[in-house]
């Protein structure tokens, strides 16, 4: 599948913000700032907020026809977009009457409801995210449970790193957080590996199973066109293999193995600034993540132009 950064930095981005969102949103029936103030949280969530707005505006940029968006709400019932950009529209109002709260009345009652209403809501958009891509059937590399898991954990992970940032900027990082971000991170990376590993496993459909052939090898000698089409473009995106294994390594590392090398003091004694650098590499590397995730997709429409395996 071709890679439309558009949609990358959307998933990404907005992703680092719902997950920075659903935590703050649990922050104190966690435990994990009871030292902050109300107008610190309001903060931290105004900036959780800007990601998931500049996430939003740019998955725009993916529309052919921006007038027609309106639409995407349209089919709720079927339509696992549609629930995306319903809970998506939804979350802002829960999360502004939930900053007002904050704000007005600090950690009261109706702060906590609305908070917890607010990270409900930031899963479920993270959750519809991941399954417009897990229930394609045509694309085996998407087609399961592990894609909405992975957008969960890498949006909480990365929510979780801003979060331990804008602690220490404060003077306000303490233990629970730093494990908490830990714990995610292993998580996640553990899930992403397992990931790695089913999709490069021998499997999917073939032309000799597409055409019901078992006894010798079927091959396409004419594709029938001449030129590229919207299939072959959008569809039959090619990366050589030497340069996909080190894309994987570069994710690896730079979402899991500096960040891991980072705060967990191996590198030295945690600061603001190691910290700032773990979620630089995270980001960087979640990034690459996303791209591998569009370009190791491999539509069964890529049989009928010659490809032995999808």
């Amino acid at each position: 599948m071709h890679p439309a950064l558009s949609v990358i930095f959307f998933t990404v981005t907005a992703g680092a913000g719902y997950g920075l969102l659903f935590l703050l949103g649990l922050l104190h029936l966690l435990g994990l700032a009871p030292d902050t103030s109300p107008d610190q949280i309001v903060a931290m969530g105004l900036i959780g907020l800007l990601l998931v707005t500049a996430g939003l505006l740019s998955s725009t940029l993916h529309l052919a026809n921006p007038k027609n968006a309106w639409r995407s709400f349209t089919r709720f019932r079927t339509s696992w977009l549609s629930r995306e950009a319903v809970f998506a529209v939804a979350f802002y109002p829960v999360a502004l009457l939930w900053l007002l709260c904050q704000w007005f009345t600090g950690n009261t009652a109706a702060t906590v409801v609305f908070g917890v209403l607010m990270a409900l809501l930031a899963t479920m958009v993270l959750i519809c995210t991941g399954m417009i891509y897990a229930t394609l059937k045509t694309i085996r590399q998407w087609h399961t449970a592990l894609t909405p898991v992975n957008f969960v954990l890498l949006g909480l992970f990365l929510g979780a790193l801003i979060l331990s940032v804008m602690l220490a900027q404060q003077g306000l990082m303490f233990e629970p957080v730093a494990r908490l971000v830990l714990i995610v991170l292993v998580i996640a990376a553990l899930v992403k590996l397992v990931y790695f590993h089913w999709i490069g496993q021998p499997a999917g459909p073939t032309i000799n199973t597409a055409l019901g052939f078992t006894r010798a090898t079927v091959r396409l000698l004419d594709v029938g066109h001449a030129s590229d089409t919207f299939h072959n473009k959008e569809f039959g995106y090619q990366v050589e293999r030497t340069r996909i294994i080190w894309l994987r390594v570069l994710c690896i590392a730079l979402a899991f193995v500096l960040p891991l090398l980072l705060i967990s003091g191996l590198l030295g004694e945690v600061s603001f600034g190691l910290l700032l650098l773990a979620v630089i590499s995270a980001y960087a590397g979640v990034f690459v993540e996303r791209w591998l995730f569009f370009a190791e997709a491999r539509h069964v429409v890529n049989l009928y132009h010659g490809m032995q395996r999808t």
